[in-house]
C-alpha cells in the first residue's frame, strides 16, 4: 500500500513573496503567516500558500501552452470580484475563454506578478 500524502501548501514561484503574500490575503482572506523578502505564506493552518524568491522568473502568457497551473476561487458576484482584484494589483486579460453569449462561467485573472486564476461563481 502506498503511504498517503497530505498536502501542506502549494508553493508559487514569484520576484516579490511579500507583495504576493498581501495580495492573497486581500483576496482570500487567509492570514499572512509569514513575510520575508525570500518566503512569504498565507493560511489558515488548513489551507496555505507559499511564495518563494525566484528573481529571474518570467510570467507565460495568456492564453499561452506553457501555463503550468492556475488557481480557482468561488465568489459571490465574478464582475464584482474581478474589479476589486484589479484594484489590488491583478489584471484581467483579453482572452476569456469561461464567457460566453450565454453569460460568465468564469473570468481569467492575472495577479501582480502574472500567475492566473480563475473567479467562478458561488454555488449555493
Amino acid at each position: 500500500m502506498t503511504t498517503k500524502a497530505k498536502l501542506l501548501a502549494f508553493t508559487i514561484d514569484c520576484a516579490e513573496p511579500k507583495r504576493l503574500a498581501e495580495f492573497y490575503h486581500q483576496v482570500t482572506g487567509l492570514e499572512i503567516q509569514y513575510s520575508e523578502d525570500e518566503y512569504a505564506a498565507v493560511g489558515d493552518g488548513t489551507l496555505n500558500i507559499y511564495f518563494g524568491r525566484v528573481a529571474d522568473r518570467k510570467p507565460v502568457t495568456w492564453p499561452s501552452p506553457d501555463k503550468q497551473f492556475h488557481l480557482d476561487f468561488r465568489v459571490p458576484d465574478v464582475e464584482q470580484a474581478a474589479a476589486e482584484y484589479a484594484a489590488l494589483g491583478a489584471t484581467r486579460p483579453d482572452f476569456q475563454p469561461g464567457i460566453t453569449d450565454e453569460g460568465v462561467r468564469w473570468i481569467v485573472m492575472q495577479d501582480p506578478e502574472g500567475h492566473l486564476f480563475c473567479l467562478t461563481p458561488d454555488r449555493t
